[in-house]
């Protein structure tokens, strides 16, 4: 995928702006051709160097960007001339939504292994095991725990991670191989 196609894609965009946020978005949406400083960066896009700085560091966490460092022989000075890696992005995303499908697939079974009661009050949640210990009575307002239905919400997991195996290709667990 083409430089410019990665940074037309809404997911890639949404993705940057999650990592550098809205002051940073500048920086990882203009990334130039080859290497620039830091002060390059935040003079062509009229941003302030310490936030060119934080999103170049944040990039650079994340395998899209790497810089090399030139010392001025005269002053001691050191430069760093950026270049942006995009080409990783796809990658990236995909090892975050493993990372997703990890996490959902954990609180499914979190949510479907225990059972919860609510405070209709202060709707504040709580498993078995804490409400018993509250004689199933809130600890904040006092009012009575009620038996909590997360159907909704295991179903709508359900569905995510259902979704995100196919994405990713991955078969459920226990599914037989072909």
């Amino acid at each position: 995928m083409a430089f410019e196609e990665l940074l037309n894609d809404p997911v890639i965009q949404k993705y940057l702006h999650e990592l550098v946020g809205p002051t940073g978005m500048p920086v990882a949406a203009a990334p130039p051709d080859g290497e620039v400083t830091d002060e390059e960066l935040a003079e062509e896009l009229g941003l302030e160097l310490n936030d060119v700085r934080r999103a170049l560091f944040i990039l650079y966490e994340n395998d899209l960007a790497s810089y090399r460092r030139l010392r001025d022989e005269d002053s001691g000075w050191l430069t760093y001339l950026w270049t942006f890696e995009y080409e990783n992005i796809p990658e990236q995303l995909e090892s975050e939504m493993h990372r997703l499908l990890s996490a959902l697939e954990e609180r499914e079974s979190y949510e479907t292994d225990n059972e919860f009661y609510l405070c209709g009050q202060c709707q504040l949640r709580f498993e078995f095991g804490e409400a018993m210990e509250f004689g199933f009575e809130c600890p904040q307002c006092g009012g009575q725990l009620e038996t909590m239905d997360n159907d909704r919400l295991v179903d709508a997991m359900e569905m995510r991670i259902e979704e995100l195996r196919e994405e990713l290709n991955v078969p459920e667990p226990g599914a037989a191989n072909a």
